[in-house]
């Protein structure tokens, strides 16, 4: 897999924390450097760690799969796509009583947010070539966005918020798109 689709996939994968970066910069009365840098280690950390043991799994199975793993990839980011574009519209209802000062709401916010990159990392053991190399790309695009995101939500509240997610999930959806069709017409 070629690194603009490794940075395609990680800006999508990144859109729900950085959504949810937005949401908390709000949340926030007197924002710090710590806060939002806090907030990205936690983001950026958990979305690349997640799709390292999602492709480590998918590495065991890759050899039973291969026939069919374009399929497998297209299928895993549309629905991971059409569940963030679900999402996106929900977010105001479930991010309302977070204070994201708290250590114990930063972590299951990481952890809510990276699961989708879990399952995205069984797709990047079937696509890409260096597994490394894509979960440190991932891992720092989340990164720079959430950093980026609480300040932008500091700034305009909640206004992107939602919009921002499901652009990502259409994003992932399009390289799901791109996968299938790059297998089945130009392998």
């Amino acid at each position: 897999m070629e690194y603009i689709s490794v940075i395609i996939i990680a800006v999508g994968l990144a859109m729900d924390a950085f959504a949810v970066s937005v949401a908390s910069g709000a949340a926030y009365k007197q924002l710090h450097v710590k806060h939002a840098f806090r907030m990205a280690a936690f983001f950026g950390g958990f979305q690349a760690f997640m799709p390292l043991i999602g492709a480590l799994a998918g590495l065991s199975i890759k050899s039973y799969i291969q026939e069919i793993d374009h399929w497998i990839a297209f299928a895993i980011l549309s629905v991971i796509g059409g569940k963030m574009i679900y999402e996106a519209f929900k977010i105001a209802e479930a991010e309302k009583n977070c204070n994201p000062s708290n250590i114990l709401v930063l972590l299951t916010l990481s952890v809510a947010t990276s699961i989708d990159a879990l399952v995205v990392g069984i797709t990047l053991s079937l696509v890409a070539s260096n597994i490394i190399v894509a979960v440190i790309i991932i891992g720092l695009i989340t990164f720079i966005l959430s950093y980026m995101g609480v300040y932008i939500g500091k700034k305009f509240g909640h206004f992107f918020e939602n919009k921002i997610e499901a652009l990502g999930g259409f994003v992932l959806i399009a390289l799901g798109i791109k996968i299938l069709i790059e297998h089945l017409f130009f392998n």
